[in-house]
């Protein structure tokens, strides 16, 4: 392989990388104002840019401390988290009644099936908050100096002779 091909690899790998990075957080834009995943998307396109542009990792690492912090406020508030699954159970009910059948208005079949999946996503990350607040509320309990629990634990020292 001469050293000309190599290079025009990298570019059509950069291209590549580009253009699938910004389709992904054009359309992450663009959902979250329509049904469906659309800070997932943002998301993933930007992880998908960052592995080519330092400029991506920015935004990146700003999203992904946004998404840390809802998920923790989610895991804290039962309030938040009784919202949230409502919310989960309202797209899974919406994506059910377009695929039986029910005609609602800017609404199809693919739209029907993100609804559903983006539902049960948010209803999964309701649960994994939820438990890691009741692991790291556990943790917190636990008396310090048992072995095994998470608490500091000090061997035990010998009395001198």
């Amino acid at each position: 392989m001469t050293g000309g091909s190599v290079g025009h690899n990298r570019t059509v790998k950069t291209v590549v990388v580009a253009v699938l990075g910004g389709l992904l957080t054009l359309s992450g834009i663009a959902l979250l104002v329509l049904p469906g995943p659309g800070f997932v998307l943002v998301a993933a396109g930007l992880a998908v840019l960052a592995t080519r542009f330092t400029w991506a990792k920015k935004p990146l690492d700003y999203a992904q401390d946004k998404a840390v912090a809802g998920v923790e406020e989610v895991g804290r508030s039962p309030w938040r988290a009784a919202g949230a699954v409502l919310a989960a159970l309202a797209l899974v009910a919406v994506g059910a009644l377009v695929l039986a059948g029910v005609e609602l208005p800017f609404t199809n079949a693919f739209t029907a099936v993100v609804l559903v999946i983006s539902g049960l996503f948010l209803a999964g990350t309701v649960v994994f908050a939820r438990h890691e607040e009741h692991v790291q509320v556990a943790r917190a309990h636990r008396p310090a100096g048992t072995p095994g629990t998470g608490g500091a634990y000090r061997a035990a020292t010998r009395p001198e002779d």
